[in-house]
């Protein structure tokens, strides 16, 4: 297998989402031997937000495209690549003001294209991204898988709708929550790590 994890936390070793990630990633690769790992890091390697010059590189056709262009659109083209050679992806995602970071939200930007990644047809949408198995590692301070806060959990159904629409239907959302409270906080990265379930 081939594995693509998706940092975007800053906090290196001291944030719940890698430590989540990397635990979800242990147990698949003892589940798959042999499997590889590729570590896409938005926090030291952040995309840029899209600027005029990438989106017209997005609809010029490659032979048309100035250099200019060329170098523009290349983030996307990697990111496409990285998420194409991969068979599982995992995706760190930490809770922000309610949303994702940034960081990751440029990285979204960059591998939703018309065309590419997705597209539209007399019967509606098209996701080309398929047979992927994504696992979103969510960590957030607070409780947001029930309770009065759920509402407030723009994270997990942001990803499963952008994903979806892409053709990664198949996505599992680990939570490392309640990171901000004591008695909840030094069980929460495990109790996440728990619930996840791989398949052989």
């Amino acid at each position: 297998m081939n594995i693509l994890n998706i940092i975007s936390s800053p906090r290196k070793g001291a944030s719940a989402s890698i430590q989540l990630a990397d635990g979800i990633i242990e147990k698949l690769q003892a589940a798959h031997a042999g499997s590889t790992v590729t570590v896409r890091d938005l926090a030291t390697h952040p995309f840029p937000h899209l600027e005029e010059a990438t989106l017209q590189s997005f609809f010029t056709p490659a032979e048309g495209r100035s250099p200019e262009h060329a170098a523009a659109v290349k983030h996307s083209d990697d990111a496409i690549q990285e998420i194409m050679d991969a068979d599982i992806i995992v995706i760190g995602a930490p809770l922000y003001n309610f949303g994702i970071p940034s960081t990751l939200k440029a990285w979204v930007d960059h591998i939703a294209r018309a065309g590419i990644t997705f597209r539209y047809t007399a019967n509606g949408p098209e996701g080309l991204v398929k047979g992927k198995k994504v696992y979103v590692a969510l960590a957030s301070g607070g409780i947001y898988s029930e309770g009065q806060m759920a509402s407030y959990d723009f994270v997990a159904p942001y990803l499963k709708a952008v994903l979806g629409f892409l053709g990664m239907t198949d996505v599992t959302v680990a939570r490392a929550e309640g990171m901000a409270m004591p008695g909840v906080q030094d069980t929460a990265v495990q109790k996440g790590i728990d619930s996840v379930t791989i398949s052989a």
